[in-house]
């Protein structure tokens, strides 16, 4: 039998293919993926289960005419392969590689960049109206996980799009439920019967005809939402003003792509906003990880053959783990102490904490929003709670970080995981901002560990205090610090001189702090652990800026309204003037990558840093004497 999938250059070639020959090529799709992703790491299980959808969607839409808009988007490699990228995908979420997830400028079939969830409804609604006002006849559909449709913005969008009139096609893809016998033979016939063209004009006769008879009608429309009810979830879907479909089985192409083409003859004839329901698997297809799909979600490279091995030597300790065990220890310590998380339980290492307390732990779902006020009102009534969230997702909720925790100066502890740059995710996950989008905020305090051992200590302090403070780590391992098991907190607002040397002072704002003292050696600098990007330790930054000529930031964070820009403010407050180099990321997107040569592109490791120092700063660094002091 001949390879399909080689002949596959651009969804035109799928489209010249037989029906019949579709089940061959998702196949041939699913063997290739995960080939692939088990020599570059990568999303795994969520693609595995989207392979017969994903080549659905492409025979019957004709993209990128048509617009397909992927939520979240890690599950959109077998789009990628389909769409001209077969070839590249051994350099996926490498330096200069494809995305893990959808991008504008690579691919015009990419039609709208996502990675993080629920707005994909937002945006095909737009791309549906766009193309309505300019009386284009495309279609958008929107691709969305059951987890994504926990999130309100997911809903916000549904209630917009029942009331306006574009070729907008939501597919849920539902992998959270097993394919039960309803979702059969039964259901695939419904299914097929609820999107065609008899059963649409019938209902539209019924509502004519019965229309005449209000008491009818409405008893007419009762019986119908019920019926449909007794066998699919239908009813509030259609309170949107869609016409749903389904249940049906996202890995049965005799059911998808006629389902499909029934669901676009009925855009094309104006009757409003389609709603499909399709069931998969994740992991489908590969035994291992239809058996464990989390901890297939996002693998390193592996041996399909073997499947995922345990390293011969234990890894170090992440940063992650150090929160996730100060959790468990200071719930024992605090019956106050409440965890939550939006849907990142394992992520942000929370596991055993659920298992251990799971009176005190909350997933909330993907609503980033809902769980900071949530924190809110639990503190409100004395609890202790803990928001264990990426940096990245904390933007999400902004307005209520600002309104519901900060205005009321609640106490509220921001575990910020991911801070910094993430490596493989690129721009869409890093968390590039939150030192400046936080210390804006009165009442916040943003603690800055530089190690391991710090992250336990500072999450300790921050729990101690009675406002919120954000505790920023990144993702990973750092330098192996040895880890206290006490509870034992650091000085509020303190900083710790590290290096003792003469000119330069480095004033370091976390996990930089290691690379900033391998650059002070080759510089007789001082290098300052500063701990604290708000409040800053002003009695230290005085200290160093009267016994130093100059004066160096090094943060992980964005330049730009960071901590080295709250050290410049401090100083002009202070009446101390003196040459100050902030160094930082710069302002642009920092493409994905490993994290170590990442850092090292924008100036940030240790030649990094004595190279923008000799350059800038040259004339207050002082001879070498070999002198130095460690505090």
């Amino acid at each position: 039998m001949s390879s399909l999938l080689t002949q596959i250059d651009s969804p035109a070639d799928l489209r010249r293919l037989t029906r019949q020959q579709l089940p061959q090529l998702a196949g041939e799709l699913r063997q290739f993926l995960l080939d692939s992703v088990s020599r570059t790491g990568g999303h795994l299980s969520s693609n595995l289960g989207t392979v017969e959808l994903t080549v659905a969607l492409h025979y019957v839409f004709n993209t990128p005419e048509d617009r397909l808009v992927w939520d979240v988007g890690h599950q959109t490699y077998p789009h990628k392969i389909l769409t001209g990228r077969r070839e590249r995908m051994n350099t996926l979420r490498q330096f200069g590689g494809l995305s893990g997830f959808p991008r504008r400028d690579e691919s015009e079939f990419d039609t709208f960049g996502t990675a993080h969830s629920s707005t994909s409804i937002s945006a095909a609604l737009g791309m549906a109206l766009a193309a309505k006002m300019k009386g284009e006849g495309r279609h958008a559909v929107a691709i969305i996980g059951d987890g994504a449709m926990t999130a309100g913005m997911a809903f916000e969008a549904l209630n917009n799009a029942g009331v306006e009139d574009g070729r907008l096609l939501v597919v849920l893809n539902d992998n959270d439920m097993s394919i039960s016998p309803p979702v059969g033979a039964l259901n695939r016939y419904l299914a097929q019967l609820m999107s065609g063209q008899f059963y649409a004009a019938a209902k539209n006769v019924g509502k004519t005809v019965l229309k005449g008879a209000p008491p009818l009608f409405e008893l007419a429309k009762r019986l119908e939402e019920h019926a449909k009810g007794m066998v699919v979830p239908a009813t509030l879907f259609e309170k949107f003003g869609f016409n749903y479909v389904g249940p049906i089985d996202g890995h049965d192409l005799d059911s998808l792509v006629p389902t499909l083409e029934n669901i676009r003859h009925l855009l094309e004839n104006g009757d409003g906003p389609q709603f499909l329901h399709v069931v998969t698997r994740k992991g489908q297809g590969y035994k291992l990880a239809e058996a464990d799909p989390i901890a297939y979600h996002g693998p390193g490279k592996f041996d399909p053959s073997v499947g995922l091995v345990k390293p011969a030597t234990p890894p170090k300790t992440t940063f992650t783990q150090v929160f996730g065990q100060w959790l468990c220890d200071m719930a024992d310590a605090d019956p106050r102490l409440v965890g939550i998380t939006p849907a990142m339980r394992e992520g942000s290492g929370m596991v055993e904490f659920h298992k251990r307390f799971p009176g005190r732990y909350f997933d909330v779902g993907i609503a980033e929003q809902h769980a900071v006020t949530f924190a809110a009102g639990l503190a409100c009534e004395g609890m202790k709670p803990v928001v264990a969230i990426y940096s990245t997702f904390l933007q999400r909720a902004y307005d209520q970080l600002i309104h519901d925790v900060a205005l009321q100066n609640l106490p509220v502890v921001f575990a910020l995981d991911r801070a910094g740059l993430v490596g493989a995710d690129g721009a869409t996950h890093a968390g590039a901002y939150d030192i400046a989008y936080l210390r804006c905020i009165p009442n916040m305090s943003v603690a800055c560990p530089a190690d391991e051992a710090e992250t336990r200590q500072l999450l300790s302090t921050a729990h101690a205090q009675n406002h919120p403070v954000a505790v920023r780590y990144p993702r990973g391992a750092g330098v192996g610090a040895e880890i206290p098991s006490d509870l034992q907190g650091l000085p509020f607002g303190k900083g710790e001189v590290r290096l003792r040397g003469r000119g330069v002072a480095i004033l370091a704002f976390g996990t930089l702090l290691y690379p900033a003292l391998k650059a002070a050696e080759a510089l007789d600098a001082t290098v300052v652990n500063m701990r604290w990007a708000k409040p800053l330790d002003i009695d230290l930054l005085r200290e160093m800026a009267r016994s130093h000529t100059a004066l160096v930031t090094v943060e992980e964070g964005c330049a730009m309204g960071g901590a080295g820009s709250a050290v410049l403010e401090a100083l002009q407050a202070e009446g101390l003037v003196l040459p100050v180099l902030t160094l930082g990321l710069p302002d642009r997107f920092i493409e994905h990558g490993d994290p170590a040569q990442l850092l090292a592109t924008v100036g940030l490791d240790a030649p990094g840093i004595e190279s923008a120092i000799r350059q800038q700063l040259s004339d207050h660094l002082e001879p070498m004497t070999g002198l130095k002091s460690v505090a």
